[in-house]
């Protein structure tokens, strides 16, 4: 398919997401782990079969979006060599572009070689927990014409919690956040296809973690979309007690925030439950105005 017709279908694809932040209902992501390791559903999606299936359950729930990740970022993660990681991730793009056209599709990784085989393959949106250190990401995001989530880590997964001290983290979060989604903009990628994640779970304490939800709407001030995803993350579980599969409750709890930020972005293993929760919370302050 020539680069012109694919650019001009993420770009249809995307702005399809503005009906719900018109709304002020934010867009939901559901998760689809390709990976036999990830914390939650590791090796349950393996099969490109299973994992296109999976999709199908979350888009019936109300998922407006996927997010297709072939290497685990979980705390303590080893790296996956790209090599494998495109053979997890592409084929099953591939398959759900064909089969869902209009969906709005995500990679979740780090490594420009993944990301520009992925794009090729049908994904609208690169998510990059590393906010873009591949020297080569941001230019083939540009290629692409595609959209970019820049996200907050220190280190890297096998890393990230050995240092969770900040002198303030919200201000750092959101300093390393702007000076990113600059050099995106730099590079020549739309401000609207620029998105902003702070890192929940990655790379922070439990304070900090509430404290990043807690100022979602001043991250979203900066002018950019913001995505959350504190889905069943261990966070819920200090807090509450809650083993990993009783964390629905917190994490709609959790996902409060995005209703403080005019164009959010949830990313969540339960689609249907969060569609449903932001919903109604949305239609309740539409009331009380």
């Amino acid at each position: 398919m020539p680069t012109a017709v694919k650019r001009t279908g993420r770009t249809a694809r995307l702005a399809t997401l503005e009906a719900r932040w018109g709304r002020h209902v934010p867009a939901v992501m559901g998760i689809l782990n390709c990976t036999p390791d990830s914390f939650s559903d590791g090796g349950r999606f393996l099969d490109p079969a299973a994992a296109v299936d999976h999709a199908r359950r979350m888009i019936e729930e109300g998922a407006d979006l996927i997010d297709v990740g072939g290497e685990s970022t979980r705390p303590g993660a080893h790296p996956v060599p790209a090599e494998e990681e495109i053979r997890r991730v592409v084929p099953v793009l591939r398959k759900l572009r064909e089969r869902f056209p209009h969906l709005v599709l995500s990679v979740d990784t780090s490594k420009a070689a993944v990301a520009a085989l992925a794009l090729d393959a049908g994904a609208d949106i690169v998510n990059d927990v590393t906010a873009a250190r591949d020297p080569q990401m941001l230019s083939t995001v540009v290629q692409a014409g595609a959209a970019i989530i820049l996200m907050h880590m220190r280190g890297e997964p096998r890393t990230m919690q050995k240092d969770t001290s900040y002198t303030d983290v919200v201000a750092e979060v959101h300093a390393f956040l702007r000076e990113r989604a600059a050099a995106a903009g730099e590079a020549g990628i739309p401000r609207t296809q620029i998105w902003l994640d702070p890192g929940i779970g990655f790379g922070k304490d439990d304070a900090g973690n509430l404290a990043l939800l807690a100022s979602v709407e001043d991250l979203g001030a900066i002018g950019y979309p913001v995505v959350i995803g504190p889905s069943r993350k261990s966070f819920i579980g200090r807090l509450t007690g809650a083993v990993l599969e009783d964390r629905l409750a917190g994490t709609l709890a959790a996902l409060h925030p995005a209703l403080s930020a005019p164009r959010a972005v949830v990313r969540v293993h339960d689609p249907g439950p969060a569609r449903q929760y932001l919903e109604i919370a949305a239609a309740i302050r539409g009331a009380g105005r």
